[in-house]
């Protein structure tokens, strides 16, 4: 183990900015035949907007949550559920109500998503419905894919590592390609905009809401995996986002229920937050998230940045030359609710520079808001005008005017869930995990340890709660030959339990323990310190933070798989075991438990396998 001083400001300080050679060149003049190809396409969007009415056009700006599994006839239940909360019983009289130009799934609490083909179904319908409006215009089916922790369609689609997993893969190659597969994936089930990848960059290691969904610490190594995520996205028609602007690395504070503060000053936004987002434009990524969070260095009003016009216009727009769509972070959110009332936030936003208002509050409320801003002249329509052809822009580059926008059973069937991209993403899994410590040589487990007990925190898998980590992996140990047995103690296992897990390790020739976000008080450190006093050869296995192993300072084998899904799982499963070459990289800086001005091991730090295979 390392051992050498680093605080979290010199993590801030050692950031690199994106070289402009790394990147291309920010807000560099189209070709002229680029130009006239744009004008062109500008010329045919406009026209449409002319004959749209004012309420048409404040209804492209709006991307809605409504509940159900289908656009017309969702269950009594979820069409109740809207009545109470939307005014309407479906999602087809949400569009044709307020002109709907885009909408978001979810999965759980909206019940939106159940398989492929009911999503495709829902899509279809959703833009059956768009089509049907006195102005037809498809829809901006939306989502948060962005596998890994934060991930929505479970059941049936490819699962891919997440952000900080590809980071330690360091592989940009992996990166663009897990953006081609889940972004191939989502348009054939209709969805053409993913609110993805994360572009902050995660040097407060206990941010309580970014975290592994960050591709890691060093400004320069995020700016390229974002770059090449939102090529890979692209590539196949979906528009891709990066957020969340102005950069939400470094808070200690979940905007979900608070409005952070972000202390950085300009020079050091400039070398630790900026870089991935100059990146992503000069990728040419259609689409940016706002920040629900306050940067008095770019802004001393210290309003949320979703409503500052000196972040969006004067930094986003005017400073780094971004001419896309400017989406905001979930309305319904408390950091952009503390200053202004739910009537004033979406026409502070679009007056901000902000286009898409995602997820408001009470849609009535917020349509209404804006309807009225625009006929007292607060909003001009020319600048309403502007906000709706950036929307139409992305909808045409998706596809959506020239093609048919729905989606095909055949095409879900051809490519969602595909054996090829399932095999694709096994091997990348494979690359991303990540060995801290191998003291003794106890990995990879010797030919004559058959008998494993599979023990410790079991979160359910994101999507399917039904399915937990322990007797996932311990499942993933029996495919490969293994004797195993499972036993799941929890994050907080009580006393009893760490009796119970004592008491299964014995015999066995190997433990695997899974933790969870440990802590100092964490009673998961107990149950690490009595398997190990057993004898028994414990293995270590971070299935979400790869900083827990601060914690564990007795611990002689260690690995970080950065997120507990299937494919994660199976990936460590196999590098334990031995069939695979550990080669992730720890894309974070792991710091002390008792010094966090010190590291413990400095990003960058991943062990690999001598040559065992004979034992």
């Amino acid at each position: 183990m390392q051992d050498r001083s680093l605080s979290r400001r010199t993590v801030i300080a050692s950031a690199t900015v994106v070289a402009a050679s790394a990147t291309g060149v920010v807000g560099a003049a189209a070709t002229p035949a680029v130009a006239h190809g744009r004008d062109r396409r500008d010329r045919r969007l406009r026209k449409l907007i002319s004959r749209m009415s004012i309420e048409a056009k404040i209804g492209q700006l709006f991307v809605p949550y409504f509940y159900g599994t289908s656009a017309t006839s969702p269950s009594q239940f979820d069409q109740d559920r809207n009545l109470g909360e939307l005014g309407v019983r479906t999602v087809a009289e949400l569009i044709a109500k307020y002109h709907i130009g885009g909408v978001i799934y979810f999965s759980g609490w909206a019940n939106n998503i159940q398989d492929p083909h009911q999503i495709a179904d829902l899509s279809n319908g959703v833009q059956r419905a768009s089509l049907a409006l006195p102005t037809p215009v498809p829809s901006l089916i939306s989502i948060d894919q962005e596998h890994g922790a934060n991930v929505r369609i479970g059941s049936g689609a490819t699962q891919l590592p997440g952000a900080m997993a590809l980071g330690a893969g360091r592989s940009l190659s992996d990166a663009r390609t897990a953006g081609r597969i889940s972004g191939t994936e989502l348009a054939a089930l209709g969805i053409h905009q993913n609110f993805a990848p994360v572009a902050d960059v995660n040097v407060n290691p206990a941010n309580p809401i970014i975290n592994v969904r960050s591709f890691g610490a060093d400004a320069r190594e995020v700016g390229r995996m974002v770059a090449a995520q939102v090529t890979g996205y692209q590539q196949v028609g979906v528009v891709a986002c990066a957020k969340h602007f102005p950069g939400h690395g470094d808070t200690g504070q979940d905007s979900h229920t608070g409005l952070p503060v972000i202390t950085h000053t300009r020079e050091e936004w400039e070398r630790v937050d900026a870089p991935p987002f100059r990146a992503a434009i000069a990728a040419g990524v259609d689409s940016i998230m706002t920040a629900h969070l306050q940067v008095p260095a770019l802004d001393p009003s210290n309003d949320p940045a979703t409503l500052s016009p000196a972040i969006l216009q004067g930094v986003l727009r005017d400073e780094l030359g971004f001419d896309g769509v400017i989406v905001t972070d979930a309305l319904n959110m408390q950091g952009v609710r503390t200053k202004y009332g739910d009537d004033r936030v979406p026409v502070l936003a679009l007056k901000a520079g902000a286009d898409q208002l995602l997820f408001p509050p009470d849609i009535d409320v917020a349509y209404h808001a804006v309807l009225a801003a625009v006929r007292t002249g607060e909003i001009t329509e020319e600048r309403l005008d502007e906000s709706v052809l950036r929307i139409l822009r992305v909808k045409d580059k998706a596809g959506l005017f020239d093609n048919s926008p729905y989606a095909s059973r055949k095409e879900v069937d051809r490519v969602v869930g595909a054996r090829r991209h399932r095999l694709a993403a096994a091997r990348i899994a494979e690359r991303t995990t990540t060995l801290l410590v191998n003291e003794d040589e106890v990995l990879p487990l010797r030919r004559r340890q058959r008998r494993l007990l599979v023990v410790g925190a079991s979160p359910a898998f994101p999507t399917d709660d039904t399915r937990t980590t322990v007797p996932e992996l311990a499942a993933a140990f029996g495919e490969l030959g293994y004797r195993t047995s499972h036993l799941a103690t929890g994050r907080a296992p009580d006393a009893a339990k760490i009796d119970e897990a004592v008491a299964a390790a014995r015999g066995r020739d190997a433990v695997v323990v899974t933790t969870d976000n440990v802590s100092a008080t964490s009673a998961q450190r107990t149950l690490v310190s009595r398997l190990l006093a057993t004898g028994v050869p414990v293995v270590h296995l971070a299935v979400r933070n790869p900083y827990d192993i601060a914690h564990l300072g007795d611990v002689r084998a260690s690995l970080a798989s950065y997120c507990w899904t299937e494919v994660e799982l199976r990936a460590a499963a196999r590098v334990i075991a031995g069939r695979v070459e550990p080669r992730g990289k720890l894309p974070v800086p792991v710091q002390r438990a008792d010094d966090p001005a010190k590291v413990l091991f400095r990003a960058g730090h991943g062990l690999s396998y001598d040559d065992h295979r004979g034992r």
